[in-house]
């Protein structure tokens, strides 16, 4: 699914002479690697604050933890996403409240929202699936008018502009009161192990969460708020300081290999092909509306389960991101949830298959699999 050497051996002499700089300062922890990075995303992001930590669950959690949400809070997400984000909120003993998202777009549905809000309500946790940003402005539209947090769960799409009505544009993650993300090797920014990044413009709020993130401590051995251990280590914030400048290119390369399995998909009709549904129309030339960290296809009229069995054959990686909606996982089951309040999730995990999707994508390699799959459904 993606190809972290073929990666590597272009970026070996910059990440290589990064780490070893660690290696030989021995500064592993909270290093000068460490405050390079935040600076250097900070700019890239434009925001006023990176808290870098452990990985992109931690992330999350810290993110509810600096915000005070008590246990019983309420917290609205998408019902079709990974289930980290779900899993801080039971983790903090506060309340998930899962909703159904968009058949376009795959990101969690506005109305939705809306009716899920009761007087518990606390947060709104938009995830940025795949690539895309939620409709934010409407979610920041209704957070403001009942007074909720809104924690963005930017994992999926570092890099993804965010296009307003007016025609501005920010970036993914930071629009809310909170963003999370993760640099799970992976992902578009990925590091060579775990790690993760809370992003915020509200200056109280990341004082709170740098003392969160190293044991409540400000001054060492004073503790001064309940915390956790979650810190970038000096390594994995040298091979991310090394490959950010790289990240623009790494979203176009995406890009373009996205627009090229949809030139080649555009008259199956079995298969529909991924939406971009703000700031352009189609897939972007000329922005990063969407920066596809998965490129997900919706197969109707024939077997997913047997097209992704016939792709592993072919000696194809393919992954179904997801195949079961939280709702229904065992660890969430709740009685509140409704099936037919999930009707776009029920259907997409059964349509739903992601192709390989990385820098490195060649048209060989593109041919190959869209020839493979036409050829599948076609008989």
């Amino acid at each position: 699914m993606v190809d972290l050497k073929g990666q590597y051996n272009d970026i070996k002499d910059v990440v290589n002479p990064s780490i070893q700089e660690v290696i030989e300062n021995t500064a592993f922890i909270n290093g000068p690697k460490v405050h390079d990075f935040q600076k250097n995303l900070e700019t890239y992001l434009g925001v006023k604050h990176v808290i870098p930590c452990a990985n992109g669950t931690d992330a999350l959690q810290i993110a509810m933890m600096g915000l005070g949400l008590k246990p019983g809070d309420e917290v609205i997400t998408a019902d079709f996403t990974f289930a980290a984000t779900v899993e801080v909120i039971a983790l903090l003993q506060l309340t998930p409240v899962l909703v159904d998202v968009n058949e376009d777009d795959f990101n969690i549905n506005i109305e939705a929202v809306k009716k899920a809000i009761t007087p518990k309500t606390k947060a709104i946790v938009p995830v940025h699936l795949f690539g895309q940003c939620a409709n934010i402005e409407a979610i920041m539209d209704i957070a403001n008018e009942h007074n909720l947090f809104v924690i963005e769960d930017n994992a999926q799409a570092i890099g993804a502009d965010y296009t307003y009505k007016d025609g501005s544009k920010v970036k993914a993650g930071t629009i809310g009161n909170v963003g999370a993300t993760s640099f799970f090797p992976s992902k578009n920014l990925g590091c060579y192990g775990d790690g993760g990044a809370i992003f915020t413009n509200d200056d109280q709020l990341a004082h709170t969460i740098r003392g969160i993130v190293n044991h409540g401590m400000y001054e060492r051995y004073h503790h001064d708020v309940v915390g956790v251990n979650s810190r970038l280590d000096s390594i994995q914030a040298a091979v991310l300081n090394a490959k950010l400048p790289f990240l623009d290119a790494y979203n176009k390369a995406r890009q373009t290999a996205a627009r090229k399995y949809n030139t080649a998909f555009k008259d199956i009709d079995s298969i529909i092909t991924p939406k971009t549904v703000r700031g352009c129309d189609g897939v972007c030339d000329t922005c990063d509306c969407h920066v596809f960290h998965q490129y997900t296809l919706r197969v109707q009229g024939a077997n997913r389960d047997a097209l992704a069995k016939h792709l592993n054959e072919k000696g194809i990686p393919c992954g179904v991101y997801y195949p079961i909606p939280l709702h229904r996982q065992k660890a969430y089951l709740d009685s509140r949830y409704k099936e037919n309040d999930f009707g776009v999730t029920n259907t997409l995990v059964k349509d739903v298959i992601s192709l390989p999707m990385h820098t490195e994508l060649d048209d060989e390699q593109i041919d190959y699999i869209t020839s493979t799959i036409i050829n599948f459904i076609n008989g």
